[in-house]
């Protein structure tokens, strides 16, 4: 079985998530391709995506203006696993406001059931590097990298929360949307990515 993984181009740290997904797919003994995507046609032909880190706002407008927005959002509703990070879990969720300026009037996905709080542990000079645990997903130790990280203040009774740090939440999962807070991929640890790959699985089944 081959897997087509696509992570969205339009900003954020897409060598380093491609480097990290096509590790994962190894240590999990997959086939697949993954590569950069930016548009409507490229988008509708693959089995999983990833939304990477960056400016959520660029993200979603540059998304908006090609109509990827559109694409990512019809695939993903009709089951197609999404990993979102850092401004990935933003664009994916239905709520959004800065800590310090409030609301922001931004371009969502509309899709993770949750109310995310950007710049949750502080801007740019607040970065910092921590482990993190997520033992509903098999993930006993990871680390994770915080760049002006968002947090979740609520969410929907079908959100799970995976993984805390300092009581905040910084991982969920629902359904075929999983979005972490941190970065992974700017780690040597692809526990996440394997993580989502395992989740591609399914969609790849033939239909009986």
């Amino acid at each position: 079985m081959s897997v087509n993984i696509g992570v969205l181009g339009m900003q954020g740290d897409v060598a380093e998530n491609i480097a990290a997904t096509r590790t994962a797919l190894a240590k999990a003994g997959m086939k697949g391709t993954v590569k950069q995507v930016k548009t409507p046609s490229e988008i509708s032909k693959l089995d999983g995506l990833i939304i990477p880190g960056g400016e959520s706002t660029m993200i979603g407008q540059m998304s908006l203006v090609n109509g990827a927005i559109k694409t990512i959002k019809d695939k993903i509703q009709k089951g197609m696993p999404v990993f979102g990070i850092c401004a990935g879990l933003i664009l994916l969720s239905k709520n959004a406001k800065d800590r310090v300026v409030g609301k922001m009037d931004q371009p969502l996905l509309d899709l993770l059931d949750v109310r995310v709080e950007r710049n949750s542990f502080g801007r740019q000079r607040d970065s910092f590097e921590a482990e993190i645990t997520a033992q509903p997903l098999g993930i006993v130790t990871s680390r994770g990298i915080f760049i002006r990280a968002p947090s979740i203040e609520g969410m929907g009774k079908d959100v799970q929360t995976v993984s805390k740090f300092n009581e905040k939440v910084v991982a969920v999962k629902q359904g075929n949307i999983l979005g972490v807070a941190f970065h992974p991929e700017l780690t040597s640890d692809v526990s996440w990515h394997k993580y989502f790959v395992s989740m591609i699985k399914p969609a790849k089944k033939p239909q009986k």
